[in-house]
């Protein structure tokens, strides 16, 4: 199973920017989509970002469209997560998630539910201050 372990989170004012890692260990990370998600306090959890196993595909919750970017690094084993135009509603503790893939699995496949990820990170917090 792979170990995650995120970093990059801290308090920001509104309309600063931060970038969010997620580093696994053990092998085969290019084997695994992964996905970023983020909860906030008495709110359920929301999909924040995917990205396929490959790289070549992504996608963005509603309320990342536009100001995130997801990108990963397999010869790193980590997956980024950058966030431009942050709000006081971007506040939360942000999770990395990863989901093993199949091997006739499509590589630009990600999936945007949390139920279908398999491991977790501790989760790195975020606040930003109006």
């Amino acid at each position: 199973q792979v170990r995650l372990v995120e970093s990059g989170g801290g308090m920001v004012q509104t309309g600063a920017s931060l970038r969010l890692s997620c580093t696994a260990s053990g092998r085969a990370f290019s084997t695994y989509s992964m996905g970023w998600f983020r909860q906030a306090p008495g709110k359920e959890r929301e999909f924040v970002s995917a990205i396929s196993r490959s790289g070549e595909s992504t996608g963005y919750g509603d309320s990342a469209k536009g100001r995130f970017t997801i990108s990963r690094d397999n010869a790193k084993n980590t997956v980024y997560l950058q966030m431009n135009a942050m709000s006081p509603e971007d506040t939360a503790l942000y999770y990395c998630a990863a989901r093993m893939t199949e091997p006739w699995d499509s590589d630009n496949f990600y999936w945007t539910n949390w139920n279908l990820y398999s491991a977790w990170g501790q989760g790195t917090q975020v606040t930003v201050s109006s």
